[in-house]
């Protein structure tokens, strides 16, 4: 019966286990199944509590590839035994950022202790030089050597949250397109390069003289300093957790404690979850910046990404955001009412792909210059690992679901 039945066409779902694994057998039917290489699949869950688990389990035969993490405290082992077996996997499409919920209501986990606190701090996630502050005080390159270490973080850093070279118009990349706007949003974007692999948004200068044009915007306010911004994080993956401390370490250095102070709340992944992405409705999502959010691509178009945060995307814009009605008033105060109007003018054009391109690099320069999404690093690969597997049998795409980590068709284990 096809409406009882779970596949993705060489696979079929054989057990979903939640927090222990999936297995997926093969589907004898599969009109290509003479390219489906594995009788079965299992993957198994991963919390991130212990760094070193991938790599025994790999070792025992457990696994046919594992994640290493050049920060663990037994990697020196794992270089003497695989030595040049280490490698890296391509940088993906998927994209990691920071989202700044505009208007928070719950408080369930915060280490905010007056009303007068909380009101502070959303005027200044409403101030676009306070944000912009954040998105040039942090390092990225810190942030990620916490997963990749130091030699290996470059490889997965990103500077806008569509690609940079994600599509083309004649012979300029997405990024060049981008970088031809930005000069129209003011100096502050001035020499910055948004190209994968590298830094390109972290300048503690710029850091403090937004912060500056910020500080005295609010204070005309009645804000009180420092502000206060909750990030949350899963107390049980360590290396989420070290993510978090590089980026307080960062901003508040480049920024100054006595201005900003990230206070990083350890929560219990049933928590985490249930206060960020599972949040029930906007008015649940409990954090002030979260660096959890993350996306990837359905279809070779920047629209796959930048349709996200239209106003009208509401299950999205909670996510990111803190916001789900289109009207919100949070929404409106910091422009993105015209974010729309850029969106829907990319979207209009349908024949000419260059002028369409164009117009989607508008809307990504108006979305970076308001750094209410503030791009980190890839989402998926450029990852180093170990592996039993053919190197480039698996099924390749930067979008949808057919490639070699979700597909499985092609992928052959080594002889």
């Amino acid at each position: 019966d096809p409406t009882s039945i779970l596949y993705n066409g060489p696979f079929l779902l054989k057990s979903l286990t939640a927090k222990s694994s999936i297995e997926l057998t093969k589907n004898e039917n599969y009109w290509d199944k003479k390219n489906v290489h594995f009788d079965a699949i299992k993957l198994s869950y991963y919390d991130g509590s212990d760094q070193e688990a991938q790599e025994r389990s790999f070792s025992d035969g457990g696994l046919s590839i594992a994640r290493v993490f050049p920060t663990s405290s037994n990697y020196a082992s794992v270089e003497k035994n695989y030595k040049d077996n280490i490698y890296y996997t391509a940088p993906g499409a998927w994209t990691s950022a920071i989202g700044v919920n505009i208007d928070r209501q719950s408080y369930k986990f915060s280490a905010k202790k007056t009303d007068a606190e909380k009101t502070s701090t959303k005027k200044a996630l409403l101030n676009k030089d306070f944000r912009q502050s954040i998105n040039f005080a942090i390092d990225r390159t810190a942030y990620q050597s916490q997963m990749n270490g130091k030699d290996g973080a470059a490889l997965a850093l990103r500077n806008l949250f569509v690609p940079s070279d994600f599509v083309s118009a004649g012979d300029k990349t997405f990024g060049d397109l981008v970088t031809d706007k930005m000069s129209t949003y003011g100096d502050e974007w001035s020499g910055v390069n948004f190209a994968d692999g590298q830094d390109g948004l972290y300048n503690a200068e710029k850091a403090k003289a937004e912060f500056a044009k910020a500080k005295e915007a609010l204070q005309g306010e009645g804000v009180q300093f420092p502000i206060h911004l909750d990030l949350p994080v899963d107390q049980t993956a360590k290396l989420n957790v070290s993510k978090a401390q590089s980026l307080k370490q960062t901003i508040e250095k480049s920024l100054g404690s006595e201005n900003v102070v990230i206070d990083i709340n350890q929560l219990s992944s049933d928590d985490m979850q249930n206060a960020t992405l599972n949040a029930a409705n906007a008015a649940a999502e409990d954090w002030d910046i979260s660096n959890g959010v993350i996306w990837s691509p359905d279809y070779q178009d920047p629209s796959t990404y930048l349709d996200i945060f239209k106003t009208t995307s509401s299950e999205n814009t909670k996510t990111f955001m803190g916001y789900d009605n289109p009207n919100n008033a949070a929404a409106a105060q910091v422009g993105l009412k015209e974010y729309d109007t850029l969106l829907d003018s990319a979207a209009s054009e349908t024949t000419d792909l260059n002028t369409r391109y164009d117009r989607y690099a508008q809307a990504q320069a108006w979305l970076e210059d308001s750094s209410l999404i503030i791009p980190l690093t890839v989402g998926n690969g450029a990852a180093p690992v170990i592996s039993r597997l053919t190197p480039f049998t698996g099924a390749y795409s930067q979008v949808g679901d057919k490639n070699s980590a979700d597909y499985f068709k092609y992928l052959k284990p080594q002889e």
